[in-house]
């Protein structure tokens, strides 16, 4: 029986493989051709599409509400390494963007929370699993976002790794030569015979977010699902090594939105604390970048600055709450507030989502709306800046 049973696996690990390989080419060819879309798409069309990115609150707003109903940062920040590259959107213009999927993908973990609503002892430890990963991104945001916003903190030091690390024999600014792959001539073909930048482009997403979604639930059932049981016991002993593995679940499912998600039930039902689950969520968050690095790897250097900002973001949060109990312990003790009175009063938690997710950013927009990013102090360096600094 033992060998019959050995003999089925491997079979079904074989097609493990070939569907993770599957859905990471048709992850490259769907990034390969958002960007050939949005290259052919009518300049005049694409800057009446992201003229609202000039403003940074907007920007915000938009990359939040984008990956909010995607519920997939993966595949906003792909989609927007992919426009970089076409040039259709500056580095500068791009980064709230970022900023704001970071935020909009943490709304999926604080909804699964709602489905313990009617159970007291649950819905309250479920919710505040739930908020934890929102409130480090929010943190996160509201410690960078000025930062980026008047100095160009983000941006200036994701070009300066970029040109340091990165240098391009490709110096023709606009004129970007795009690296041949394999999946080349496909993207070219079927472009073509589409003759519709815009059907491209939402073709092209639709792809995107398919390819992430089977090569996550492929990675989650053939390695995570079998294991978790096991590592479960150990990966939340430590605050170090709880870190690692959020990274490593996450890096292998590509998305923070699965792992943060499976968090939830497990504090839920008292299978581990709170403080022990919060280091985990933070490796995710640096976890999910992988995406934007595979979207970036045959890009511009423009697109490799992007997922360069991405992992910084993620990064720096990471460097300023982490290594310190006492401003680790903030977004506990905030989520558990949170969970606390969301048992009391069931309305605060559905007050939480209305006005982190859509009433704050819209009262931002609203405020700012006067306000464009080129009239603020907001300056990124060319890359002739860096040479001469050097």
């Amino acid at each position: 029986m033992t060998g019959i049973t050995q003999g089925a696996n491997k079979p079904n690990k074989a097609i493990f493989i070939l569907q993770m390989i599957f859905a990471l080419l048709v992850f490259m060819f769907s990034i390969d051709m958002l960007t050939v879309s949005m290259l052919q798409l009518n300049s005049e069309i694409a800057r009446d599409i992201l003229q609202a990115t000039n403003n940074p609150f907007v920007g915000l707003f938009i990359g939040l509400l984008m990956t909010a109903l995607i519920q997939s940062s993966s595949t906003v920040t792909a989609m927007i390494v992919a426009v970089v590259a076409s040039g259709n959107l500056s580095l500068m213009q791009a980064v709230p963007l970022v900023m704001g999927a970071n935020i909009g993908t943490t709304i999926t973990s604080t909804l699964v929370s709602f489905s313990f609503i009617m159970k007291k002892g649950e819905f309250k430890k479920a919710l505040s699993a739930g908020v934890i990963h929102d409130i480090f991104n929010i943190i996160t945001v509201v410690i960078l976002f000025p930062l980026e916003m008047y100095f160009g903190f983000l941006s200036n030091s994701a070009l300066f790794l970029t040109h340091t690390f990165f240098e391009s024999d490709n110096n023709s600014g606009t004129n970007y030569q795009y690296n041949v792959i394999f999946t080349r001539p496909a993207t070219l073909w079927l472009v073509s015979k589409i003759n519709a930048p815009v059907i491209g482009m939402i073709l092209s997403v639709l792809l995107v977010f398919g390819a992430i979604k089977l090569l996550s639930e492929t990675v989650f059932k053939s390695f995570v699902s079998g294991n978790f049981k096991k590592v479960s016991k150990h990966i939340f002993k430590n605050p170090g090594i709880a870190f690692v593995y959020g990274i490593f679940f996450t890096a292998a499912v590509q998305s923070s939105t699965v792992t943060t998600s499976l968090i939830v039930p497990a504090v839920a039902n008292r299978k581990v604390s709170l403080i022990k689950v919060f280091p985990f969520i933070v490796g995710a968050n640096i976890g999910t970048t992988i995406t934007a690095v595979i979207a970036a790897i045959y890009k511009t250097e423009a697109a490799i600055s992007i997922a360069i900002v991405h992992i910084l973001f993620n990064v720096l949060g990471a460097l300023i709450i982490l290594p310190f109990p006492s401003i680790r312990n903030i977004p506990v003790k905030i989520a558990t507030f949170l969970g606390r009175e969301s048992v009391r009063t069931r309305f605060i938690g559905f007050a939480y989502i209305l006005l982190t997710f859509f009433i704050i950013p819209f009262l931002l927009i609203y405020f700012n709306k006067n306000e464009d990013v080129r009239q603020s102090h907001y300056q990124v360096k060319t890359k002739t800046e860096f040479s001469v600094d050097k």
